[in-house]
């Protein structure tokens, strides 16, 4: 039996990834579960395999530069592996080389040898060749991303916005005050520091227990966005119509003090046991989970019987382009027609909730993406269609200006 090692787990999720076309991170965090690693394994298999998805082009150049032609895609997988250790990261040389090498088949290991040996002393070489290289080989992104990006933001943001998202995020934490107060959270976790402009919000870099004490939740504080716009109050009766996994479901009940009613919806089911589980640990009391696609069923009575609803939170499914930076494979999913079949989609999920609200009720409606068809595309679409809703206020979070991950929310209240 081979023993596990980081370099044999990322290879395996690399192979898996391309493979089976699963998401990263439920890829790395099954694989993870299996061999025991010690913790500094488990991070140094983490950066590999999330380091070579985010530099999957530039790392092809070098291949190509290395060793031009056709190449068993297996072979691929470990060059990559050992490129991204000497040519990015910079690991030891001599373990990047040696340990690399064994995770080839053996009759494929001096080709390994020789390919990872050549690249140590053309380093230079190799690194100069990226001066001339188009964005999408220098910053490993989708040509039409970055034409899109240019477009809507201009050529310097666009190029900034491709290096946040190949970044390592930085760990942001919510404070769960539903079980204790930033002052208590900052003295039992010393490492925690206070964001400045926002005392909810925490940077942690090892929040494993403070999760399992249910005393934070991780996410970035752009997400907090969407929940206070919608400004739930004590005692109302909320919708959030795309809960999982909970985050911001908690933080409603966290800004109605455990008083009311939140019915938290989503149509994946193993989502919401997801979403079930952080609800509890994070000791939200006022939480109705149900099961139930927008797209697809009429609306089941867990959910109409408890209507109309003060609030509505839409945190809708969407191109995900704000959060790249912690999603890595996101840029290799999306293709140009996505965000025109995502908007439709939003719109028809808008469509079939906003009946629910109250005559003078608002909803919020959010999303992860900086695509303005995501965003002002579906706003505008449904102000057509909806007399009876009116746009108060939004607000935008965009990576290379904010600092934070990319988001949109936009308040509506129902006139009519």
């Amino acid at each position: 039996m081979v023993h596990p090692t980081a370099r044999r787990v990322a290879l395996a999720a690399l192979q898996t990834w391309r493979e089976k076309k699963d998401f990263a991170d439920r890829i790395i965090s099954r694989l993870l579960s299996e061999p025991a690693l010690a913790s500094a394994d488990r991070a140094f298999a983490i950066e590999l395999f999330y380091g070579v998805l985010r530099n999957l082009t530039l790392l092809d150049f070098w291949i190509a530069l290395l060793r031009p032609g056709q190449l068993n895609l297996d072979l691929r997988d470990v060059l990559r592996l050992g490129l991204y250790q000497l040519l990015v990261i910079e690991t030891a040389e001599h373990a990047a080389v040696y340990e690399t090498v064994e995770l080839a088949q053996k009759r494929l290991r001096s080709v390994v040898n020789g390919t990872l040996r050549n690249a140590i002393r053309r380093r230079e070489e190799l690194q100069a060749a990226l001066v001339s290289q188009p964005p999408e080989v220098r910053f490993s992104h989708p040509r039409f991303l970055i034409g899109r990006w240019s477009e809507q933001f201009g050529a310097k943001p666009s190029t900034a916005l491709c290096e946040w998202n190949n970044r390592r995020p930085i760990i942001y934490a919510r404070i769960n005050q539903l079980k204790v107060d930033p002052q208590t959270f900052l003295a039992r976790y010393g490492e925690a520091e206070l964001l400045p402009a926002d005392s909810s919000f925490v940077k942690l870099s090892s929040p494993q227990e403070a999760l399992d004490r249910g005393d934070c939740y991780v996410q970035d504080p752009s997400t907090a966005v969407a929940c206070r716009l919608l400004k739930p109050e004590p005692g109302e009766k909320i919708l959030d119509a795309c809960a999982a996994p909970g985050g911001k479901t908690a933080y409603l009940a966290e800004l109605m003090e455990n008083n009311g009613l939140v019915v938290a919806c989503d149509r994946d089911v193993d989502r919401l046991s997801v979403l079930e589980e952080n609800l509890a640990r994070l000791d939200v009391q006022i939480a109705k989970i149900v099961c139930h696609d927008w797209t697809k069923q009429n609306v089941p009575d867990e959910i109409s019987s408890a209507a109309p609803f003060d609030r509505i939170l839409i945190d809708a499914p969407c191109s995900n382009t704000g959060v790249m930076r912690r999603r890595v494979d996101v840029r290799w999913r999306r293709k140009p027609t996505d965000f025109v079949r995502m908007q439709e989609r939003q719109v028809q999920i808008i469509g079939a909730v906003a009946p629910l609200l109250k005559r003078g009720g608002t909803f919020v409606y959010s999303t992860c993406s900086i695509e303005s068809e995501e965003n002002e595309g579906v706003v505008e679409s449904v102000l057509r269609e909806s007399p009876a809703l009116r746009q108060e206020t939004k607000q935008k979070c965009l990576p290379f200006v904010d600092q934070f991950d990319g988001a949109f929310a936009v308040r509506l209240r129902k006139t009519e």
